[in-house]
């Protein structure tokens, strides 16, 4: 199949991915935080589905570091065929006047520089080839902003943004690009946006029926599989029981 490589890889919607990925025959890149999850994933990627694992640990918000050890891989894994910019995270919910300016920026390095970071390396080694698919994960955030959401909407905006940018830049190199913007997806989100707060974490998740990672690995599976002249620019997918970012039928 090739080689995907995707951040965030030890958990959530990143872990499912890879483990999707690497059950459909690609060799997968995984990058993360937590060096005992990804070196967890690594093995089990590679003794469930045979394929080949490169685990990588960095933080994709230290530029050094994504130069230094995403740039300094082997040349057989810079056939990078699909890049799915998954790393990100919500820190915060307050009004701006009362914003934490650690967890702004905590969010802005993530799901913006973190996201640049790793596809300005990516990138080249795709336009070398002329082939590759970007996916960069987004959210129902990315489309529509809502209460005590500020800096992190604005992040998920700039994602889509990037998105359609992309998608100009790498018409002639035959790259393509794919926005995905899942709504509430049951996974770390919660309980990382409230500081391990378990009980305001699942509260989240109350009263409706989530999406799951593998939902959302699924599809971006899915947008992997389309001929080479087939693109989904952009994609938003929400349970049954959401309408958009704002709107959720609890009962």
């Amino acid at each position: 199949m090739g080689i995907a490589l995707i951040t965030g890889a030890t958990a959530g919607i990143g872990e499912a991915c890879a483990i999707k990925l690497a059950e459909a025959g690609y060799d997968v890149i995984i990058t993360g935080r937590r060096k005992d999850r990804l070196e967890a994933l690594q093995t089990q990627l590679a003794q469930e589905y045979g394929t080949n694992v490169l685990a990588l640990h960095f933080d994709v918000r230290d530029s050094a570091a994504v130069k230094d050890v995403l740039g300094n891989i082997p040349e057989e894994w810079r056939a990078v065929d699909v890049l799915v910019n998954n790393a990100g995270l919500a820190a915060g919910l307050s009004t701006i006047d009362e914003g934490n300016l650690d967890d702004w920026e905590a969010m802005i390095d993530t799901n913006i520089k973190g996201l640049l970071y790793v596809s300005r390396i990516v990138i080249p080694w795709m336009r070398s080839r002329t082939s590759g698919h970007i996916i960069n994960i987004g959210s129902t955030a990315s489309k529509q902003v809502y209460a005590k959401g500020n800096v992190y909407c604005a992040t998920k905006y700039a994602v889509d943004a990037l998105s359609q940018s992309m998608r100009v830049d790498m018409l002639p190199y035959r790259i393509k690009v794919t926005a995905i913007h899942p709504g509430a997806v049951e996974t770390e989100f919660s309980l990382v946006r409230f500081k391990g707060d378990e009980n305001r974490a699942k509260d989240v998740y109350k009263g409706f029926i989530p999406l799951s990672p593998k939902d959302v690995a699924d599809v971006v599976y899915y947008c992997t599989t389309l001929p080479p002249h087939v693109c989904i620019n952009d994609l938003v997918l929400t349970p049954l029981q959401q309408a958009n970012a704002y709107y959720i039928d609890k009962n």
